[in-house]
C-alpha cells in the first residue's frame, strides 16, 4: 500500500487540509474525507460534467484529477456559491428559470456556468452551448439551463452597473 500524502489547499475559501492516497480522486476527497458532496459522482469517465469543481479558476472535472494535484489550490464547489445566506445569481437563476428538474447534475451545471460568466460576462447562447456541452443533463432538454445562465449573466451584469 502506497504512503499516504497530506494535500493542503483552499476550499470554497477555507484552508483544508486532507490525508489521501497518491492515486484518489478528487471527487472522492471531496465527497467522502470532506464531506463537500455537491460534485456528483455520475460517469466516472469525465463525459457527463456532474464532478465539475473550479480549481485555481479552470472548470476540472474531479473525477480525472488527483487529490495530490490540488497542493495549494483554490478549490470552489457548489457549497461555496451561497454567500451569506443569498442565493448566488446563477442559484437563483437555475431556480427561477427551472434549469434543473432531478438536480443530479444541477451542481456541475451551475459550477461550470460560474467559469463561463468569469469568463465571458454577457455570453451568446452559442457560447452558452458551447462552454455547457461537457455537462450532461437527461432530464431537462437544456433549453432551461439556457436561460438560466442568461438570467444570472443579466443579474450578474446590473450588479456590476
Amino acid at each position: 500500500m502506497a504512503k499516504k500524502q497530506a494535500v493542503s489547499f483552499k476550499l470554497n475559501g477555507k484552508p483544508v487540509d486532507v490525508l489521501v492516497e497518491p492515486r484518489e480522486l478528487l471527487i472522492h476527497s471531496l465527497r467522502e474525507k470532506l464531506q463537500h458532496t455537491g460534485p456528483h459522482i455520475g460517469c466516472e469517465t469525465s463525459h457527463c460534467g456532474a464532478c465539475t469543481v473550479d480549481v485555481d479558476g479552470m472548470s476540472v472535472k474531479s473525477c480525472t484529477m488527483l487529490t495530490v494535484q490540488c497542493q495549494d489550490a483554490e478549490l470552489l464547489t457548489i457549497e461555496g456559491f451561497e454567500q451569506g445566506g443569498a442565493l448566488h445569481a446563477l442559484q437563483e437563476g437555475f431556480t427561477q428559470e427551472h434549469g434543473l428538474q432531478c438536480g443530479y447534475c444541477t451542481p456541475g451545471m451551475i459550477t461550470r456556468a460560474y467559469r463561463l460568466l468569469k469568463e465571458i460576462p454577457s455570453p451568446t447562447e452559442e457560447e452558452i452551448r458551447y462552454w455547457m456541452a461537457g455537462n450532461l443533463c437527461r432530464c431537462t432538454g437544456y433549453q432551461n439551463i439556457v436561460k438560466a445562465v442568461q438570467y444570472a449573466a443579466k443579474k450578474l451584469s446590473s450588479a456590476r452597473a
